[in-house]
Formats: C-alpha cells, sequence, structure tokens
C-alpha cells in the first residue's frame, strides 16, 4: 500500500496524478519567460528598482529550474517519458549546472530513508535549530557569493577527475562531465550577445545565480526538513509552508512550499499540489500535518538556538545543498 492510499480514495490519488504535456511545457515557459522579461524590464527602464527586482525574480526562476528538474527526475512534469528526460535536462538541468540523471540517483535515497541514518540530506536539517548569528552568517556568505564560489570549485574539481591524472585526461573528463551545462549557458551568452546584451549573463545570470538563489536554496532546504516535529511519520517529517504570490515569485516557486504532499506521492506533479494539498484538508487530515503559515515563522523556530559565540558548522557549506546544485555526476 502506498503511503497517500492510507489517507485519501482511490479516485483522488488518480486526480492528482494526472500528468499534462501543456502543463509541463507551460512551467518551464513561463520560468523563462520570466527570466527574460526581467531582464527586459530593466533594459526598458534601467533603474536601481528594476535592477533588483530583476536579480530577485530571475535568482527565484533558477530555483524553479532547479524544481522542475526536480519534477523531470521523478518523471512526472510531462506525460510523455522522452520530454522529462530530455527538455527537462537541457532547459531545466543544464542551465543551472547541474544534471538529471546524477540528482535523482542521489535523491530517491532521499525519500526511501527521509529523516532517517541513511538520509543523504539528513546533514542538511540535522544541525538546526541554529543561532541567529550563525543564520546572518550563512547569509551574508550567500549574498556575496562565497557560498556559490565554494560549491562550483567543489564540483569543476571534481568534474576533472583525479589529479594525478595527466593534465590531458582531466581536461577530457571535465568537457565530458560539463559539456551540456557548458553549451547551454554559451547559448545564453551569445543570445544576449545577438540583442547586445551580453553583459547581461553576467548581471542577470551569473549574479542572481551565485547571490540570491543560494540565499533562497538555503530558505527553501530549511523549510522543507529542519526543526520538523517527527523523523518516521510522513505528515511530521516534512514541512508543508504557506506562500503567498509574492513569496511564490521570488522565494517558492511552482509549488516546491507543499512539501508534506510531496513526499506521500513522490508519483504526483508539483502543479497538482495544492489540489493534494486541498483533498487533504477535505479529508480531516491538515491537523495531523506540519504546516506552518510562513517561511518567516519557519526561520524563527530554525534559528532559535541561543548565540553562545561558536561557530561550529560555519565552514560547511561547500557541500551543502549537494542535492539540487551539487557536483555533477557526484551522489555527495
Amino acid at each position: 500500500m502506498s503511503k497517500a492510499a492510507r489517507y485519501l480514495p482511490p479516485e483522488d490519488i488518480k486526480q492528482v496524478s494526472e500528468r499534462s504535456d501543456f502543463k509541463g511545457a507551460w512551467l518551464v515557459f513561463h520560468a523563462w519567460a520570466t527570466i527574460f522579461g526581467s531582464m527586459a524590464l530593466y533594459a526598458i527602464f534601467p533603474d536601481t528598482l528594476t535592477f533588483i527586482l530583476a536579480v530577485l525574480l530571475i535568482g527565484g526562476r533558477q530555483l524553479g529550474l532547479a524544481i522542475l528538474m526536480h519534477d523531470g527526475s521523478h518523471g512526472v512534469l510531462f506525460k510523455t517519458p522522452k520530454y522529462n528526460a530530455v527538455a527537462v535536462q537541457w532547459l531545466c538541468a543544464y542551465p543551472i549546472f547541474s544534471e538529471m540523471w546524477a540528482y535523482r540517483k542521489y535523491h530517491l535515497v532521499h525519500h526511501k530513508y527521509t529523516q532517517q541514518e541513511n538520509d543523504p540530506d539528513l546533514p542538511l536539517s540535522a544541525p538546526f535549530p541554529i543561532s541567529r548569528a550563525s543564520f546572518r552568517r550563512k547569509a551574508v556568505r550567500d549574498l556575496t557569493g562565497q557560498t556559490c564560489f565554494k560549491q562550483r570549485r567543489a564540483q569543476f574539481l571534481a568534474g576533472m577527475g583525479d589529479p594525478s591524472l595527466p593534465l590531458g585526461t582531466r581536461l577530457q573528463n571535465f568537457y565530458n562531465r560539463f559539456r551540456g551545462p557548458l553549451l547551454m549557458n554559451f547559448g545564453l551568452f551569445a543570445l544576449l550577445s545577438l540583442v547586445g546584451k551580453w553583459h547581461y549573463y553576467f548581471l542577470f545570470w551569473i549574479r542572481p545565480f551565485m547571490t540570491w538563489q543560494q540565499l533562497i536554496l538555503r530558505v527553501r532546504n530549511i523549510a522543507e526538513h529542519a526543526v520538523v516535529p517527527a523523523q518516521d511519520d510522513v505528515f511530521l517529517n516534512a514541512r508543508t509552508t504557506k506562500a503567498n504570490w509574492i513569496i511564490r515569485a521570488i522565494l517558492a516557486p511552482y509549488y516546491v512550499n507543499y512539501h508534506v504532499e510531496h513526499h506521500m506521492m513522490i508519483y504526483v506533479p508539483c502543479y497538482n499540489l495544492p489540489l493534494a494539498h486541498e483533498l487533504l484538508r477535505r479529508r480531516g487530515w491538515h491537523d495531523s500535518m506540519e504546516i506552518q503559515p510562513n517561511y518567516w515563522d519557519v526561520l524563527k523556530m530554525a534559528t532559535s538556538k541561543p548565540d553562545d559565540g561558536s561557530r561550529s558548522g560555519d565552514g560547511r557549506d561547500a557541500t551543502l545543498f549537494a542535492g539540487i546544485n551539487g557536483p555533477i555526476g557526484e551522489t555527495k
């Protein structure tokens, strides 16, 4: 019996399990339309406010591409399997320097052993709660690009392979591992160059990726499994966090906030998670679920530890968040 079958009737499960090529394509299109639209907004109205807005929106959609890659790794974003295998890889994973199949191998272990000793994501949630001072230090590293630099450095070195290998072999390893991401990022650079905005690649693709996207990726990870009430209860070892349209735009794209529902039904596409949430409410299960009213309340719980002046754990960001943007071909 599946996890959801204990709580929802077959007709509900069938309804939320419906997959759609149109809806999957629409979300991918929406992500890229928002990215290019944000750049266009700044090009038309160049101002500090539009610059900041563009960085926030694009960073949010970069995380959105990671979420769509996540759905593709489960084989549920599109109804047609080859779209999950090809379109998601090239249009969602490669642009953000990730790789869907390596992520899938890693991620399915997380679902099998959620919050248990063998969960590869346990190090992301186990240290919490932390102090507010510790979180501030992490946020500063995120927003100044330090976290991303450490991650990418580790990723690229891992992609080259054993340092004792000949340089030519290591460069070939690097090309084999990263040719997809390199091609997609070069294509994005070339496209922006064609419209006379080559520098936008660095201003509005690399900058958000290295800064805002890093911080919201951290917050998302905290919200999903940190300081949850239980470790072995499907309703309590993950968290659903309510989000208004502003938060969905810049921090919680494509229904990523419905995490209890996702863990209950990993075969449900992200665009059906709000319906799954509502069906569980109608069946009277919301009171049994870990649901928080907003991300601010989650962060308050996650940073409730008194500050003792220690910086324990502050140097772990090089491997933090390997689940989405970790070394390509590596499973952490």
